[in-house]
């Protein structure tokens, strides 16, 4: 039988990328003891508050058919959330999607085909690649490099546009390094996306996790206004992530044209959840802050348990809920080492590799477990990196992707 060319542009960039995630749930539904450290699942709850309205509404029978652009309760909040940032924005800048995934992969339909190139940093979220190649264009990766925290460079940038280059695809808070672009950063980077013509389209859904430095965003400059979409969610900012709700926010001529699109994909979202997450952006919330100290503190806390190991280098982040650590001093990849771990000491982390080539020998690990159970994992990592040692030579793999 015949098939779409866009189940071969995917073939394997699915679900391939979370092999060691998949392998340790599969252990522990057969009862092994794993301590799971790889996906950005929050592990404080969802404020009882917004589920009670999410309830309220469903019973209220808030259950029917929604528009294509949002309900107009969660528009309006959307728009005076990043009024407060540019005072230009109103309705016809805004439209809901079910979660942060979606309106990115709307975003790049929008935006660009087949023969286009989408400029991302490498390391880049696992699915960017696949929501990239399922437009028909290709990733142009820019080296993020570790002497340089993982920030993108203007240098970088510049060298890696091609002439089919159109969009540049920034994540800031960053995943999985944790870089959080300066305001003068990211005005480097949109002086040469003024100068090549290029849409910046910036996943902001950490921007609420960010430990000590200010935010910034494209988004709030002037200069960059007509070029910028951001796309976030209430997944991170109010530990919600199965409620799947989101936005993208733009030039209005953009959102006109994008608006079809989204209506032929899925005309309109649960109005019991937009009424939920306009509460969640209407009112104070203290998840975030929660989330904040905790995933601050535990990181500090992977830095100082490891900080006797010259095998494992932790790279402190500057927001969201995971830290990379460097494994290369063992000699194996961190796609080998993710693997031994989970079946040495069950222990289960994210392979570098998933994120891109310049992430290759690090681990990510999610900062998601309680203080005592991550030191516990740290330590069973620090005992793995010196068997490795102490035996001279990578053992084989007796796992795989």
């Amino acid at each position: 039988m015949r098939y779409a060319s866009i189940t071969d542009r995917l073939e394997h960039l699915g679900s391939g990328k979370w092999a060691v995630h998949l392998e340790a749930r599969r252990m522990a539904a057969a009862g092994a003891p794993i301590i799971e450290l790889t996906i950005g699942e929050p592990d404080v709850p969802t404020d009882p508050a917004l589920l009670a309205e999410c309830a309220r509404s469903m019973h209220a029978g808030r259950t029917r058919y929604s528009n294509g652009r949002g309900e107009p309760g969660v528009v309006a909040a959307l728009v005076a959330k990043y009024a407060r940032r540019r005072p230009d924005i109103d309705e016809h800048n805004i439209l809901c999607f079910p979660g942060t995934q979606t309106a990115l992969f709307a975003v790049m339909l929008g935006l660009v085909e087949s023969g286009d190139g989408v400029l991302v940093g490498d390391p880049l979220y696992a699915t960017y690649e696949g929501v990239i190649a399922s437009t028909g264009a290709h990733m142009i990766p820019v080296p993020l490099r570790p002497e340089k925290d993982f920030h993108m460079q203007a240098e970088d940038l510049e060298k890696a546009i091609t002439p089919n280059a159109r969009v540049l695809l920034l994540n800031t808070p960053h995943n999985p390094t944790g870089a959080v672009l300066s305001r003068d950063e990211i005005a480097r980077l949109g002086e040469i996306c003024r100068r090549h013509d290029l849409w910046i389209v910036c996943d902001e859904v950490y921007e609420e996790l960010i430990f000590d430095k200010p935010f910034a965003s494209p988004f709030d400059s002037p200069e960059l206004a007509e070029r910028t979409i951001v796309v976030s969610s209430i997944s991170k900012s109010h530990a919600a992530p199965g409620f799947r709700s989101g936005w993208a926010v733009g030039p209005a001529e953009f959102c006109d044209k994008l608006l079809p699109v989204s209506e032929t994909m899925l005309f309109g979202g649960q109005p019991f959840i937009a009424d939920m997450t306009e509460m969640a952006i209407s009112q104070p919330f203290q998840t975030a802050a929660i989330m904040r100290q905790k995933y601050r503190t535990r990181a500090e806390l992977v830095c100082k348990t490891l900080a006797g190991s010259n095998l494992l280098q932790p790279l402190m982040p500057e927001g969201g809920m995971f830290i990379v650590i460097d494994v290369s001093a063992t000699g194996l990849s961190g796609d080998a080492f993710a693997w031994d771990l989970l079946k040495d000491e069950q222990v289960a982390v994210m392979p570098g590799a998933s994120f891109g080539e310049q992430a290759a020998d690090y681990v990510r690990v999610s900062l998601t477990v309680d203080d005592a159970l991550l030191v516990t994992a740290m330590e069973r990592m620090v005992a793995l990196a010196g068997r490795i040692a102490a035996e001279g030579a990578p053992r084989p793999r007796s796992l795989s992707a």
